[in-house]
């Protein structure tokens, strides 16, 4: 990623750990959550907020023959957070 964009995740990012902790989740989600998020940034090597739902898909397809189906649920949810 460019710089710009490091510091756009990085905003990014932070402002979804607060949103996180504010609706009081328990920091097990927060940490699942924030490594879907890490996740699929580093697949893509840019900013989640920039994913087409087509490279969403292809990411969903890889990750289900790599991970267990409850993985693939949570990177889901913390994506769909984020």
């Amino acid at each position: 990623m460019k710089q710009s964009e490091v510091n756009q995740f990085n905003k990014l990012y932070q402002q979804h750990l607060r949103s996180l902790k504010l609706q009081g989740k328990a920091q097990k989600i927060i940490d699942a959550y924030s490594r879907a998020v890490r996740r699929v940034s580093n697949y893509f090597n840019c900013c989640p907020n920039k994913l087409k739902p087509e490279q969403l898909e292809i990411y969903f397809a890889d990750l289900v023959e790599s991970h267990s189906w409850s993985t693939v649920k949570i990177d889901r949810l913390g994506l769909q957070f984020f």
